[in-house]
């Protein structure tokens, strides 16, 4: 059975950019960065630390595309956080066409 990166890299994405699992993947990445038992052991000179940084990197990488995409479109409503089939309120505001 095949385990592609893309894969791993999808879901991580999607998973961080998630409002109800935001923090949760991002305190997770944290602690697998510090915690001394992962993949490769710490205790392996080049090796332990490799899988350690390329996690940090996708962390903070995606934190400051969402931060971007955040500052640039700051009233964007993002609709891919809703679970399908479900109704999206929003806030309207009605517009007056009766400025004469």
């Amino acid at each position: 059975m095949k385990f592609p990166l893309q894969f791993i890299y999808d879901w991580y994405r999607n998973a961080i950019r998630h409002p109800q699992y935001r923090w949760w993947v991002i305190f997770g990445t944290l602690v697998y960065f510090v915690s001394p038992l992962d993949i490769s052991p710490d205790i392996f000179p080049l090796a332990g630390q490799i899988d350690d940084f390329v996690l940090l990197t996708l962390l903070i990488s995606e934190s400051f595309q969402m931060i971007i995409e955040k500052v640039q479109n700051p009233d964007q409503v993002v609709v891919e956080d809703a679970p399908e089939g479900e109704t999206i309120e929003v806030n309207a505001v009605s517009v007056d066409d009766n400025s004469n």
